[in-house]
This record gives C-alpha cells, structure tokens and sequence, in this order.
C-alpha cells in the first residue's frame, strides 16, 4: 500500500482510491476498495488534506484487518490521525 498526502487548505480531509488491474479481478478489486472506504471513514483523520491509497498487487490477497492495520500505520507515520494529537500532548 502506498499513501500519497497534500495539504488541501480545506476544514475537510478528501480521499481517493487506486486499486488497479494487477491487485486482482474486479470482484477482489471492488473489495479492496470496499475496505479502503470503510476503514477511512471509521478513522480519526485530522482535516486539510488530500489523501490517495494506491493498492498493490499483494493488497488482493490480505484480509481485512491486515489492510487495517497497513492503512493505520501509514496514517500514523504521517502523523494524521487524530488520536497521535491527544498522544502527544499527554506524553509532554
């Protein structure tokens, strides 16, 4: 999985979805897909930016909470979920 961030300068986050041809049929595409959304919308993501998922081929043959816990450690790593906020400032 590859993430790809922007600032927008917006009081909104903004999302998109590359899941190509080699990550599966389109069956297994769409699913990945799915999840993609699913898991976005269920995280604490702080607003301004612009934010792509580019899905690779192995993202076809994971499950779920794998594809979960990729996506959470990519947007921890970037330092845009909220919850590293509240982490932060209680470790200071």
């Amino acid at each position: 999985m590859i993430m790809k961030v922007l600032a927008n300068g917006l009081e909104i986050s903004r999302f998109g979805f590359s899941v190509g041809r080699e990550v599966g049929k389109a069956v297994v595409r769409n699913s990945v897909r799915r999840w993609l959304r699913e898991i976005v919308h269920k995280s604490e993501i702080n607003p301004g930016w612009d934010i792509v998922f580019i899905a690779r081929r192995e993202a076809g043959e994971t499950t779920y909470h794998q594809l979960k816990r990729t996506v959470e450690n990519l947007l921890t790593r970037a330092k845009l979920n909220k919850r590293n906020e509240t982490v932060n400032l209680r470790v200071n």
